[in-house]
């Protein structure tokens, strides 16, 4: 009998992705299916997407999937699992049907909310409780804007939720919320795994405007009326709740434990340690969310990351693109006598300044554009390192980093950047999808299928070492760089 698949689905910010896993956490060749799509923005900071435009582009990209693979494969299948970005919000009528956009983490309309819910909660306790921080990018500041600026809509919600689980309540018919997806939002209580009761009496919320909480094992099945059809080879299959996008990506790319940081660079970034136990302490500075009911995941985010470098590749005179990775490498480190905050996005960690923007200071005649990309590199680079400074001294085993998505899986001299800002050896992970083989290995598990998540391999590529010469000149434009940082900050 040939052992059973896994198909995952994985909603991220820019496209969604459906895909088959064997039962060690292997992609299936060819059973891939990505569909792009764009979320609206607008000039005051909104970054939305249509609710039911992003439910169709799911069940597409499933029934794209699932019209590819032969029926052998499909007898297969045995259950679903499914990685969703964190942090995001819509509101749900009493029909289960969306009356608010899907609300992103990049949405920054409720930055006056975030500045008026710091005089009436004492943001290190609610840190401590929750993991995160009174920023836009969580429901607290979300939800009193929308408050306070569409009260008529809110009038009609009944429930908030995240886009996992509108996709799940259109699909069966009910949702409940995973640990995971609940400790990005900022009401949920990262200790006591629980609705955190003091915020939600702030907004004036109850526990029934939300839904129900389980662990990542739970699962449901039988598609509603309307699914049956395209969907049909998954009518009767498990399908496990939604799990934070960073949760699913550390268990891709195999740092399960505090021995191993995680560093993920897409558009933005992320540095995240995963910690098991039952309860942690909250440091300043840093987020703490959940991959399930026994582990934390505890680390940075950040709003630059390739992002910065698309910006500047499609705006600066950078000449062939196609040489532009051989001659960024060529450039000396720091050799360009540039400064730059990289705060194209604004900032998330250390900082959480939502009003920060990206400063480039040193600028003169001989200043050319490749010049400001690698100082911009480099730059993102030290933000990274004073996250990595932070757990290093919390958990001092960690001391291995493994790198995942595209910006450094592409880009060999960004890695060593990397790996020469922090004067510690970066493992490039040869996973290219981790999110989606995370949520595959946490459903094979939640199954039985895949009772030690150690059986299956980290697939660990290039070691980049750093170079000591190159980390004392780092250590030099790191310092100057956090006296800019000072200056324009605070």
């Amino acid at each position: 009998m040939k052992k059973p698949l896994l198909l995952t689905l994985d909603m991220g910010t820019s496209s969604v992705r459906a895909m088959l896993f064997d039962s060690r956490g292997r992609a299936v060749p060819e059973a891939e299916v990505q569909t792009a799509y764009v979320q609206h923005t607008t000039g005051d900071g909104g970054v939305e997407a249509d609710a039911e435009t992003l439910l169709a582009v799911t069940v597409s990209c499933l029934t794209q999937l699932l019209k590819k693979t032969d029926k052998e494969a499909l007898s297969r299948i045995a259950g679903v699992g499914v990685s969703c970005f964190w942090h995001s919000l819509v509101g749900v009528g009493a029909d289960d049907r969306a009356v608010t956009p899907v609300y992103s983490w990049a949405d920054t309309r409720s930055q006056r909310q975030a500045a008026a819910l710091h005089q009436e909660i004492t943001e290190a306790e609610y840190h401590a409780r929750t993991g995160c921080v009174l920023h836009p990018s969580y429901w607290p500041a979300k939800l009193r804007w929308l408050q306070e600026t569409q009260g008529e809509i809110c009038g009609k919600v009944t429930r908030w939720m995240g886009f996992g689980e509108y996709a799940a309540l259109r699909l069966f018919g009910s949702a409940a919320c995973s640990l995971s997806m609940a400790s990005g939002t900022g009401l949920f209580d990262q200790n006591k795994a629980s609705w955190d009761a003091p915020t939600l009496k702030l907004l004036g919320l109850t526990s029934d405007a939300l839904n129900p909480l389980v662990d990542r094992s739970v699962s449901q099945s039988g598609l509603a009326e309307e699914f049956e059809e395209p969907l049909a080879p998954l009518q009767t299959l498990p399908w496990f709740p939604a799990v934070g996008d960073g949760a699913c990506s550390n268990v891709g790319s195999g740092a399960l434990d505090a021995s191993r940081i995680a560093i993920n660079v897409g558009t933005s970034g992320a540095m995240r340690v995963a910690v098991e136990a039952s309860k942690v302490d909250i440091s300043p500075g840093l987020f703490c969310y959940r991959i399930d009911q026994h582990r934390f995941l505890v680390g940075g985010a950040f709003a630059n990351g390739g992002n910065v470098y698309a910006w500047e590749s499609a705006n600066l005179q950078i000449g062939d693109r196609s040489t532009l990775p051989r001659r960024l490498a060529a450039l000396p480190p720091d050799g360009h006598g540039l400064t730059v905050l990289p705060f194209w996005a604004g900032e998330r960690s250390p900082g959480w300044h939502v009003a920060a923007r990206g400063t480039i200071t040193g600028m003169n005649l001989h200043t050319t554009p490749l010049d400001i990309l690698r100082a911009s590199l480099e730059a993102v680079a030290y933000r990274f390192a004073a996250v990595h400074d932070v757990l290093t001294r919390l958990y001092p085993s960690a001391r291995e980093i493994v790198t995942s998505g595209g910006a450094l899986m592409h880009d060999p001299t960004w890695t060593q950047i990397m790996a020469d800002v922090f004067g510690v050896a970066v493992t490039a992970s040869k996973v290219f999808e981790a999110s989606s083989r995370g949520a595959a290995l946490l459903a094979l598990n939640s199954l039985g299928l895949l009772p030690d998540f150690s059986a299956a391999p980290a697939y660990l590529g290039r070691v980049y070492s750093p170079d000591p010469s190159r980390h004392a000149v780092y250590a030099k434009g790191r310092a100057r760089h956090e006296a800019l940082y000072r200056k324009m900050l605070g």
